[in-house]
This record gives structure tokens, sequence and C-alpha cells, in this order.
């Protein structure tokens, strides 16, 4: 008996073991999906990890159910992805299934799905039993709607029915079953083909005259005719074409009609996801002295490491090397992940790398459908052509067959790092790690590399080329630090402005020039106080403050979701004396119309860019003169390419500096630098304002200099000082209860037994800056441990740590996860 062990979706440790029915032992492979059952009601999508003839000891294998249509012919995963899923789970601390439920697109993912439906001798039951307001409510719903997916009626009903469905079914009154579904369909197009010969009169009168009985079928064939006369009597129509062109009067079960007829043929036909703009020239853009030599030193590079940093100032071109870079590697017949680290770059990004390589572009990312992201995954799992995938961090897990190349551009962005769920990953050093499994060549580029890279790169870990000229030779900006408390002194400012700040927008869009303002808060306003008592509005779930945005007039929790009303009278003292303070993008945007009323002003934050299309329409309106002004949080310090961009304008930048975390000043120099070099990209050198209270902070004194350089000496000595990356390895270990007691106990039992067998690599248990979210309290243990330390020796200790402390404790309330190389 041969068995296959499959990895499911699921946070485990090991695979399951399955038997392979006779039907599929000549077609089952590895890295085949195939539908698995677990406990007596589930079905999961399984993934074939490996094979075994040895029976299992200690409980008997299920049986694999099947394998999804045409799963034979096309494996999901290819092998060094198993090794990449693997590598991931040890590195990141999570379990198999942890990657493989965040690497495949949703709609390759089968799942079970619960299904109720009221008994069968529900009428004889109703009468004998007294049931509740709610459970009426469920019962009479499902005698109108039938079987009901359990999602469904929790969408239908208000609050949670896990208990009230629970009381129902021991009560007798439903039942509740599984139904599989299998998420991924095909995207299929109907089209038609006319079966009568448009040439010969008399068979066109033939065909009228046998649809004589309705004057409807006739118009709708003659519409048919002259369309297919216009366009070619041999070819095919879309269904879309056809409707477009008939009678308002005529739908499509008239056409079908004459189908029936034998008039026309419908056909359908698999239709690819992938839209291309056809503006393709295949020009290589012209490389400067300085970029060609940049690329001539990469190239050296590659010869001696797997890895190289390109250190390129802002606008200094290191795209246009990247596609030099590209274009070989398409030319060698291999394929090309281009990684960036907002969704918003690969629109202007797409566009440039269309028009030289076409329709070889592929873009994959979050704000895709989950059709559309499952429709790539199966085309790079079924193809060797060469083609360059755009894509954000989760383009790593894609199925590449041969990979020549990985960019990560902005290699330094925090956005890289997957905050929640696990695994934690980031998506630089997974793109490397990726890299290496295929025996490829990872290219980093950054004009702020973050401290680990570049310590790696000075110490000959990595290459490394520098690109210290902007092109053209265009002079960077001059960067001006506002100070508030002065200005505010002077009464010399309107608003969150200072007169400074604004006279430099009012003359760059006098002179039909643009500007970028930058905060990093999306909403009207960070916080709703009481003027009277000093009472902060806070999330009932989680300790934090309440957003009011003035869109919805409500007060809204960024970390939760959780929505309110702005309360009329204080809940503390009672009077009427809420007032909302501080300042977000939607406040930020208002004040801007108030002062450029003729003016067009857009933003662009996470409420303005919901999906891809939202995203493509700010940049390309912006990028075209439509609008004078971008008001936005981070989405516009990265990598965006404004040619008209003369002033940039920094409103709060302490925020970004005074964080409690030690990567606080690495960000906020990275941030700040970044959202400057948008100005003045092209012939003229642009000018930056950056607001802030505390103006003599080395961070700004770095940024004003333009020096990298200067800003890595003074961080390192702090880092090393205080034995923080890159000198050692930092893993959070995070610890979450309801009960913030338990809690207490549990995070200083687990807090002995690290440092028994840690020392003072341990640090805690503290409470982090947001110490409850969702009802969870949650503390945080801190390991820093040398590099050389084995990553599978530490899962393995901290496994065993965790199965100690959980196993001698009867409240199974405690979470445990861990966060490896936080960002």
């Amino acid at each position: 008996m041969k068995y296959a062990n499959i990895i499911l979706p699921l946070a485990v440790e090991s695979a399951f073991t399955y038997k392979v029915p006779e039907a599929l032992e000549g077609r089952l492979r590895v890295g085949n999906r195939v539908i698995v059952p677990l406990g007596p009601r589930k079905f999961y999508t399984g993934i074939v990890e490996s094979f075994s003839f040895s029976k299992p000891s200690g409980f008997e294998a299920k049986e694999i159910i099947d394998m999804p249509s045409g799963e034979d012919e096309i494996p999901t995963l290819r092998h060094p992805q198993l090794k990449f899923w693997d590598w991931m789970s040890q590195y990141y601390l999570c379990t198999p299934g942890d990657v493989m439920h965040a690497a495949l697109p949703a709609q390759l993912k089968l799942e079970s799905e619960s299904v109720i439906a009221l008994s069968e001798d529900y009428i004889e039951r109703i009468g004998s039993l007294e049931l509740t307001e709610r459970e009426l409510k469920i019962t009479g719903y499902l005698k109108e709607k039938g079987k009901t997916p359990a999602k469904s009626l929790q969408k239908e009903m208000s609050g949670d029915i896990s208990t009230v469905i629970a009381k129902l079914a021991s009560k007798g009154m439903i039942e509740i079953a599984e139904r599989i579904t299998e998420r991924y369909k095909k995207r299929k197009v109907e089209e038609l083909v006319m079966l009568v010969d448009l040439s010969d009169s008399r068979a066109v009168a033939d065909s009228v005259k046998s649809l004589s009985r309705s004057e409807r079928n006739q118009r709708a064939f003659m519409a048919l005719a002259g369309l297919f006369k216009k366009k070619n009597p041999g070819m095919t129509i879309s269904r879309e074409e056809v409707m477009a062109t008939m009678p308002e009067d005529i739908e499509w079960p008239v056409i079908k009609t004459l189908a029936a007829k034998k008039l026309v043929n419908i056909t359908v036909r698999e239709v690819s996801e992938f839209t291309y703009n056809g503006l393709t020239d295949h020009k290589l853009p012209e490389l400067s002295e300085a970029q060609q030599e940049a690329l001539m030193k990469v190239e050296e590079s590659f010869k001696d490491k797997s890895v190289t940093l390109l250190r390129g100032i802002t606008a200094s071109g290191k795209t246009e090397i990247y596609i030099h870079l590209i274009d070989r590697i398409l030319h060698s017949r291999q394929q090309v992940l281009y990684l960036v680290p907002e969704i918003a770059l690969t629109t202007q990004l797409t566009d440039r790398l269309q028009k030289v390589f076409g329709e070889r572009v592929v873009i994959y990312h979050s704000k895709f459908s989950d059709r559309e992201r499952a429709r790539t995954w199966l085309r790079l799992a079924s193809t060797n052509e060469p083609l360059v995938v755009i894509g954000a961090r989760s383009a790593v897990f894609l199925p590449f067959a041969k990979l020549g190349l990985v960019i990560v551009d902005e290699e330094h962005e925090p956005s890289y790092k997957q905050a929640e769920p696990a695994p934690r990953y980031n998506g630089r050093d997974a793109a490397i790690m990726l890299a290496s499994l295929h025996g490829t060549k990872t290219l980093l580029g950054s004009a702020t590399p973050s401290i680990e890279t570049y310590y790696k790169a000075t110490t000959g870990k990595f290459g490394l080329v520098e690109l210290l000229e902007r092109y053209s030779k265009v002079e960077l900006p001059e960067i001006e630090i506002i100070d508030m408390k002065r200005e505010q002194e002077k009464n010399a400012r309107t608003g969150i402005f200072a007169d400074k700040t604004l006279k430099m927008v009012h003359e760059a869009v006098d002179n039909s020039a643009q500007a970028i303002l930058f905060i990093n808060r999306r909403g009207y306003s960070p916080k709703a106080v009481c003027k009277m008592c000093a009472h902060l509005a806070k999330c009932d779930f989680c300790d934090v403050a309440l957003t009011y945005h003035r869109t919805t007039d409500r007060l809204v929790c960024h970390y939760c979701g959780t929505s309110y009303p702005l309360p009329k009278t204080c809940p503390n003292c009672g009077e009427p004396a809420m007032m909302i303070r501080g300042y977000g993008t939607e406040r930020v945007e208002e004040e801007l119309n108030n002062a450029f009323d003729n003016k067009q002003i857009l933003r662009m934050d996470l409420d303005t860019t919901r999906n891809k299309q939202d995203y493509s329409s700010i940049i390309s309106t912006f990028s075209k003169g439509k609008a004078s002004i971008l008001v936005g949080t981070q989405m516009v310090t990265k990598g965006l390419d404004f040619d008209n961009v003369s002033v940039v304008g920094v409103v709060n930048a302490d925020a970004q500096i005074h964080q409690p975390d030690f990567r606080a000043g690495e960000r906020a120099f990275n941030m700040l630098c970044q959202v400057a070099g948008r100005a003045g990209r092209r012939e003229k050198k642009g000018t930056v304002a950056i607001q802030a209270y505390q103006t003599d902070h080395p961070v700004l004194e770095f940024v004003k200099a333009h020096d990298y350089t200067g800003f890595y000496e003074y961080e390192l000595q702090e880092r090393h000082k205080f034995a923080y990356p890159p000198f050692t390895r930092v893993i959070m270990v995070n610890l979450k209860h309801r009960d913030e007691q338990k809690l207490i106990e549990a995070a200083n039992k687990y807090a002995t037994r690290l440092y028994e067998l840690f020392g003072n690599r341990v640090k805690g248990p503290t409470v982090p800056s947001v110490g409850r979210i969702q009802s969870f309290h949650i503390r945080t243990l801190m390991l820093k441990l040398e590099l050389a330390a084995s990553p599978a020796k530490v899962k393995e200790i901290l496994r065993q740590v965790y199965i100690e402390i959980m196993s001698t404790s009867l409240d199974k309330g405690l979470s445990v996860y861990y966060d490896v190389d936080p960002g």
C-alpha cells in the first residue's frame, strides 16, 4: 500500500498521512493538490509533500478522496517551493500549514463549508418546544430559504449565532452538513459563430422564414447577420459584443433560440485574466555613463556574490538598470521576479515594463481578485516561458520554473514585513532564499538601504554597487527643517501648516508645478477628547484611541475595524464637550481645499485605494498633471516617479521619529529621505519642507544633509551598544489571553522557563505599546540570539517549552506566536 504525506492549511507541525487509492497511484505526484477528509465531517485541500510504503503506526490512515480536475496534468507546486515552504516554517517559527495557507490563492483552496437546514421532523418538534426570539428568527429564515451556508446565515443575523445554532441542533430542530466548495473556476466566455452562409441570399431568406412565428427572433437574426457581415462572416464574436449591438428588447435567451435552430453556434472558451496595454516599442531605455558603469559593476559582482546591493540615490535611475538586466535574463529564456513594497508602485512600473517587454509582464498582488491570482498561479505552474513577474511580497510564493533573477526594489521598506497572520516573514529575506534555492542571483535596490543590508554589503557578505549621481545630473532637493514651536510663537501658521510650507506650495502650483504633502495618519482626526474632563474615546476591544472619519461621520478603530458614532455627550462626565483633535489625511485635504480653492487635490491612503483601479486612477490623474496637489500616507513616499513635482511637504516629522522601537530612527530617516526624493526629479531642483517640533534631532540633521553614510554609522553604534541587529537576531515571543491576570501568570512562567534555557538573552515580559487588541491582552518577551544560532534548533527548543507549559495548564485560552526579525 502506498501512502502520501499531505500538508494541510492548519497550524500543526507535522504532515498528515493518507492512503493513496489505486485509481490515483499512477497519477499522483509530489506537489499535487488532493482532497482529503479530516475528522468526521471536514474536507480540505492538501498538498502532497512525499510518499511512503510504510504503514503508519498508532492510527488507521484514511484514504485520499480525489484530486481536483486537471490536477494530474499540472502540479500546483514545483520542487523548489516545497523546500522554500520548509525553510520558511523553520526560520519564521511557524508550521508548514501556516505557510500553505498564506501561499496558495484562496480559489485554489478547496474548503468544506457548513450548511444548515431544518430537520425532517421540524414540524413535529416545533409544537412541543419553547424557542427564544433568536431561535425563531433563525428557523423562520431557514424555512423560507432552505439549506443555507453557515457563513451566509451569520451575515443575515446580528451577533454571533454559534451558541444558538448549537442549541437548535441539540433540540433536533436543525441539521448541519458539510458541502465541498471548489473555489477556483476558470474564467470562460461565450462566443458565437454564424452557421448560415450570408453570401447566399436564398439561405438567408430561408433562415428568416424559419423564424416567422417570432418577429423578435427575426430581428435578432438580421441584427446578427449585419454584425457578422461587418466583421467577418467566418469569425467568432463574443457574447458581450453581440448583446451590445442587439435592440433593447432582445436578451440572451433569444440568441440561444437561434442556436437551437442551428442558425448560429455558441461555443465556450477559457480566457486569460491578464491585461496588456498594447504599447510595446521593445526599446531599452538609454543609460547614462554612470548607469552604464553601475550595470557593469552589478554584473561583475554577480560573478562572486549571490546577493548584490545597488545603493542608488533617489532619481538616479535604478529602474533603467533593472530593465537592462531583465532583458538579458528574458533573452536567456529564464524568468524574473521583481518585488516592490507597495501595490501602488506596480501601476507605473507595469506601464514602463510593458512598453519594453509587452505580454511577458505579469502582475501579482493582493488587490487582484482571487480568480486573477489563481489564474496567474496556474499559468506559472504550467509554463517555462520567459516572464517578468511584478508583485508585492506574496509573489515570492509563485511556482517559478526557471527563475533567473530576483530584484527587490526599495529593499529597506517595512512593507515587506508580514505582520499578521503567520508566517510573519520579510519578503526581502524570503526572496533571497528563494533565489538561492533556484541557484540564481538577487539584486537589492535602495537609496537608503536597511542597516542590516548595508552592514552585510560593507562587510563583504553581499556585493555593493553605488550610484550616487541623479539621472541627467539633476541636483538633490534643498531641504528646510521648519521649527513649528517657533512658527507658533510668531503666529506664522495656518492650521497644521506653517506659513512657509503653504508659501512653497503656492509658488509651485502658481508656476504650473505640483506638490506632494505627506502625513502618516489616515482619517480626519486621530483623537476625540472631552474638553471638560479630558476623556479620550477608545475602542471597547483594543487599547487605542479611535480615529474620526469625517466622510462617514464615525469613530473607527484602526486595529479591529469597529466603528462607533461620535458621542454627543461625554460618556465620562456627561457634558456636551466632545471635540476632535489632531490631523489625518482627510483633514489635511480639507485644509488644502480651503487654501487652494481652484486647484484639484487628490488623497492617497487606505480609504481611497480599496482596489487596484483606485491606485491606477489616482496615479494616472496626478501623472498627467490633472491635479496640483497629492496628499497621502506612506504610500506617496515609495518610489513613485512624477516629472512635475517641485515641492514636498512633511506635515509632522516628529510622529515618525518618536516611536518605542529600536528601528524608529531608521524608519524615520528612510521615510523622510524617500518622500524628499519625490521632489525635483527632472530638470528643476526641488524643495522639501519638513515640519517638526524637535528640530535638533540627529535624524533630521542627517536627512537635511542627504547623509546616508553618516546616519548609518551613527545608527550602527547605537545598535552595537545595545546588541540589536545586525549584531544579533531578535525573536519576539508574543502571548495573548482574554483574561489579563491569567496572561500575566503565563507570561511569567514562560519567561522563567526561557531564562533557564537562554539566560540573559531573554528580556521581559513587557506590555507592548498597544497592550490589548480585539479583547486579547498581550505580553511580549524578547530573545536576542547570536547570528550563528540554528533556526531549526531554536524552533525545537521553543516548541518543547510551548508543549511543556500548555500541557501542564488546564486553561487553553492562551495563544503563543513568534515574530522573527520584527520590522
